[in-house]
């Protein structure tokens, strides 16, 4: 991933703050969407290589499943570099449940224990399905 330079920020009325961008705001969108690309496309090269080293934990680690670590770890490149050109951001949070995500940022536990805690909780959450 690219490091940028920290630009100047805009603050708009609704509080909301903007990089001033020599382009504007078109340029801040494109920036953006290339952004989104780079990391989509870092997803997929991760999650295909947590795959394809060890499949079922990558399929516990993304919390997917069998269908859908098949089609991710059977895609060409060219269909990985398709999928990550997407405008859409293409990995979730899978802390949908505020237990999981206390659990791991809960600075009173040990590193190890946060890390079984939330381990545990995500265990027990359904793996997602294709369509």
């Amino acid at each position: 991933m690219r490091f940028k330079r920290a630009r100047p920020s805009k603050r708009f009325r609704n509080g909301l703050t903007s990089q001033i961008h020599p382009g504007g705001i078109m340029s801040a969108t494109s920036d953006m969407l290339n952004e989104i690309r780079e990391v989509n496309l870092s997803y997929l090269l991760l999650a295909q290589r947590l795959l394809r080293e060890d499949k079922p934990m990558g399929m516990f680690r993304m919390g997917i499943s069998d269908q859908l670590a098949d089609v991710l770890a059977n895609l060409s490149l060219a269909q990985t570099v398709k999928l990550a050109a997407s405008n859409q951001v293409l990995c979730r949070f899978r802390f949908d449940d505020h237990a999981v995500l206390s659990a791991l940022a809960d600075k009173g536990k040990s590193g190890a224990v946060a890390q079984a805690h939330s381990a545990i909780l995500m265990a027990s959450q359904p793996v997602e399905q294709l369509g």
